[in-house]
């Protein structure tokens, strides 16, 4: 797996404010440049048939207005798909709806900027108790597989990844990670108290031995 903190300072994190039809929203904003080209970054972030490689299967229409299902997480609907700039989505998970803006750009320097913003539905609870961490360790997550990916071509092992998350280093990332998204809150304007204690509540939920409960 890739060295923990230089993976975690490769990222950028922001907690940003959209203003929605059903009221005022969070989202957390993700990105990392990747030194491929802007069409092979595309590939790996649409291609069904290269997606699990880095991530995890997903299977359905991947085209705008197609249904598609995350195995063991989200399901949701394309609603726009610009190639090889961005794609926008719905994700539906746990009985609520929020949304997932993915934007790609080659940098002046070479390589291509991935960005992700995630929208929380309006008076998602889960916000108030978790902060930005609660989806943003996952996009964490996400960003390593697919850096590790597009870095050496390997796929993902399924249990090796799951071994690694309950190893010393993957506790560090997730505690780091739980803790970079802690910073960004308070920089939006979140209190730091209550940012601390939805940090530590969202790295005692990633970090939870399976078998506890």
């Amino acid at each position: 797996m890739i060295e923990v903190i230089q993976q975690i300072n490769a990222v950028r994190r922001r907690v940003g404010h959209r203003s929605l039809e059903a009221g005022e929203a969070h989202s957390v904003i993700i990105s990392q440049v990747y030194p491929d080209p802007i069409d092979d970054v595309w590939d790996a972030c649409t291609n069904p048939d290269r997606i699990p490689r880095w991530f995890v299967p997903v299977t359905g229409d991947l085209k705008p207005g197609g249904r598609f299902h995350i195995e063991g997480n989200a399901s949701g609907t394309v609603e726009r798909c610009d190639p090889p700039e961005g794609f926008t989505a719905t994700w539906e998970f746990g009985g609520q709806t929020s949304w997932i803006e993915v934007r790609l750009s080659s940098e002046p320097a070479g390589g291509t900027r991935l960005e992700l913003e995630h929208i929380a539905e309006p008076g998602d609870g889960k916000w108030t108790e978790f902060g930005p961490g609660a989806v943003g360790v996952g996009w964490d997550m996400g960003l390593m597989g697919l850096a590790t990916h597009l870095a050496s071509g390997s796929s993902i092992d399924p249990q090796e990844s799951a071994a690694w998350m309950t190893s010393g280093p993957g506790r560090e990332f997730v505690t780091q990670s739980s803790q970079r998204w802690r910073d960004a809150n308070v920089e939006a304007g979140t209190d730091e108290t209550a940012a601390q204690a939805a940090a530590d509540r969202t790295t005692a939920a990633y970090t939870a031995d399976p078998g506890d409960g």
